[in-house]
């Protein structure tokens, strides 16, 4: 199977990929859009400062890469 990269406007990506879902030969890799990005750092800033307060436990590093 072939991969693709293509650039589209952000103003016809809801079009396209609407277009493209409806072929059962296309798989479609979904990636969060640019406000759902936004909104993951806002609230990594937020348990940030949270933990710098002591209001919130951090994960120790090697717990963290350990899950993954």
């Amino acid at each position: 199977m072939a991969q693709l990269i293509i650039q589209i406007q952000d103003s016809k990506i809801p079009f396209f990929m609407e277009l493209i879902k409806n072929f059962d030969f296309v798989k479609v890799d979904n990636y969060p859009t640019k406000e759902e990005i936004k909104d993951n750092i806002r609230e990594g800033l937020k348990e940030m400062q949270l933990i710098e307060k002591g209001e919130m436990t951090a994960t120790p590093l090697k717990d963290f890469l350990n899950e993954l």
